[in-house]
């Protein structure tokens, strides 16, 4: 397998930039990775501190700590900065490490256009955060900036708009770059059904993100008009229709959910077949269930608007299509369980972090069956149930498979092994305290209580203290995951060749999912 060539950020007279005007004009995937997977922990660690100041209003009824406004404002932030400033930047800089690496290519195609595509975000999450300083807040419409409502936030509602933009286009050029990279520099006969499964799952994310993007910057420059320049496209008064804009944000927004965790199916595909010591089971149908999902989660946008008074007829579609979701993500899980299958497997944290993954995803992907049949979703609606399905999904999901991804590759990236007891007390407490923490959610929804509120009857106290507990608990933790993160890149033992080999008949760590075709051993069954 080619390796990337050193850092090759050069001036004029052929030495290698030092000190800051190194990270500011690189142009080697690897700096860019690296800087967007640090972007993404500090970012990880300002949204999740929004997410603490909820939590804590919400340990017991009345209003604590904060007012409602500040409380709208903190989900709105909160959704938007892990969305974009976590989990998305995470699996960029995760394509910028590994993608050149897994085709043989010296570099990204585009090598300017990253190190653009980087520095974009830390102006437009600048932006956004100084909403809060702003009269009005960033409060009115949550992240899913539904009008009228979203067009009432005062001068925070122009920037919030400016900051999206900025990550769209940011997003957009970062695809574009994956694509192109990976059409044309894969080493000689590295064919598209002999690349590793990380490669596919992004290739398709890329597709996803240039398709749904555009439509995102389009909704949202239509509330921009509706505002300043009293155009009518949402506005009833003037013959707009409110609804018109869930269509066309959903459209954006439920791709942009797969965006989020497809990316996390390609790392998990890589860490099951390397601590199971076999080749991943059914690589081909799981290239094509990664197709099939991105298809259809373009089909599924309306299920997020079943409350919305549409026709019967168009109900029954979106709730059938997806339905239909289930069967290309049921393909993935039956694959991965069948890796192990019979496998000769060891617990380290990458795996830990991948196990826990598949189970807990799995539970989101039930409750999120259940939120697609129509006449359950007229309860479930709007409810704590609905926070406690995505959340499912996106923590235990997407984080979980970045987290596994960093303590998989980090020992390549850094050439030290990190702390592997801290790391596992990291596994442990995360996995533990992030079922107290949105387990309970279940039952608050079920139960009825509205999602987005400050305040809340007193008969949902006690489910709410649970999950405020568990909230700090899983908090707290990540300070842990830092902690090993930097112990690491400061240095450590020496990592090997063989760093994730606990038996040495197994597969050597930097294999990709494929193995050639002639060699499909299994390895032999430990006694």
């Amino acid at each position: 397998m080619a390796h990337a060539t050193a850092d090759h950020a050069h001036d004029h007279h052929d030495e290698p930039a030092k000190g800051i005007t190194r990270w500011l004009f690189t142009t080697n995937h690897k700096d860019i990775g690296t800087m967007y997977l640090v972007f993404s922990l500090i970012m990880f660690f300002v949204g999740g501190s929004m997410a603490m100041v909820i939590r804590a209003e919400l340990f017991k009824p009345g209003l604590q700590l904060v007012d409602p406004v500040l409380f709208n404002s903190l989900t709105t932030n909160h959704a938007l900065v892990m969305i974009f400033g976590a989990v998305m930047p995470a699996f960029v800089g995760l394509a910028n490490w590994m993608i050149p690496m897994q085709i043989g290519a010296p570099d990204m195609a585009l090598p300017r256009m990253n190190n653009f595509s980087f520095w974009i975000l830390p102006f437009a999450f600048t932006i956004m955060i100084l909403t809060f300083f702003v009269p009005g807040g960033a409060a009115a419409g949550g992240w899913t900036l539904y009008p009228p409502l979203s067009i009432q936030g005062g001068d925070s509602f122009p920037m919030l708009i400016f900051a999206i933009h900025m990550m769209g286009a940011s997003s957009i050029m970062g695809a574009i770059n994956i694509i192109v990279t990976i059409m044309n520099m894969r080493a000689p006969g590295m064919t598209l059904l002999k690349m590793p499964m990380f490669c596919w799952t992004w290739l398709i994310t890329a597709y996803l993100l240039i398709l749904v993007m555009p439509v995102l910057a389009g909704a949202v420059t239509m509330l921009l008009t509706d505002h300043f320049f009293h155009t009518s496209f949402f506005n009833a008064g003037g013959g707009g229709d409110p609804v018109m804009f869930q269509h066309i944000f959903w459209f954006f927004g439920h791709p942009e959910v797969y965006i989020m965790i497809l990316p996390a199916f390609g790392i998990v595909s890589e860490i099951i077949p390397t601590f199971s010591r076999k080749p991943l089971f059914g690589y081909d149908s799981m290239v094509y269930a990664t197709a099939s999902i991105a298809f259809l989660s373009c089909i599924v946008w309306a299920h997020h608007m079943f409350t919305t008074g549409m026709p019967l007829a168009a109900e029954m579609f979106f709730m059938l299509a997806t339905m239909l979701i289930a069967v290309p993500t049921g393909v993935k899980v039956f694959n991965w369980t069948a890796t192990m299958w019979r496998g000769s497997l060891s617990f380290e944290p990458p795996m830990l972090f991948a196990l826990s993954f598949l189970f807990l995803f799995t539970i989101g992907g039930f409750s999120g069956l259940m939120l697609a049949l129509v006449p359950a979703d007229f309860q479930y609606q709007d409810t704590y149930f609905v926070v406690a399905h995505f959340h499912y999904v996106l923590v235990p999901g997407a984080v979980f498979a970045i987290m596994g991804a960093v303590y998989y590759w980090l020992p390549k990236w850094t050439g030290h092994m990190y702390d592997m007891r801290l790391a596992k007390w990291h596994f442990w407490l995360s996995t533990i305290f992030v079922n107290v923490l949105f387990f309970p959610q279940h039952f608050l929804g079920l139960a009825g209580m509205p999602r987005r509120i400050p305040d809340y009857a007193v008969q949902f106290a006690d489910w709410n203290m649970v999950s405020s507990l568990g909230a700090f608990g899983f908090g707290l933790s990540q300070i842990i995951f830092a902690t090993v993160v930097i112990k690491c890149v400061k240095g450590g033992a020496k990592a090997t060749a063989q760093v994730w080999d606990a038996n040495p008949r197994g597969l050597e760590w930097t294999l990709p999912s494929p193995v050639p075709y002639h060699s499909f051993q299994v390895a032999p069954e430990v006694k």
